[in-house]
């Protein structure tokens, strides 16, 4: 449910130009994780970001900590609803 509510601030919050309706939900996906991601205020949202020393973030990133941020990082966190939601704001 978090990650649902940081999704739908998040869509409000980035106004991304409308793209075409023939963007398929993979690439849909790939969207909504970018931006998740640059949405986080430091280098280390998800496990596969690098740290500012050039470190693997790993268990320090926001993805694996209890509260706070919870970035979208991978596919399967992306939902149905988060894709229909974005699908409805083009």
């Amino acid at each position: 449910m978090k990650k649902i509510l940081f999704f739908m601030g998040l869509c409000l919050a980035l106004n991304v130009d409308a793209k075409p309706n023939s963007e398929n939900d993979s690439a849909i996906k790939k969207t909504i994780i970018a931006a998740s991601i640059a949405s986080y205020p430091g280098n280390c949202a998800c496990p596969y970001n690098s740290a500012s020393n050039g470190s693997r973030c790993g268990k320090r990133s926001a993805y694996n900590r209890a509260g706070g941020h919870a970035p979208l990082c991978y596919p399967q966190d992306v939902t149905a609803q988060m894709i229909k939601s974005y699908k409805a704001s083009r």
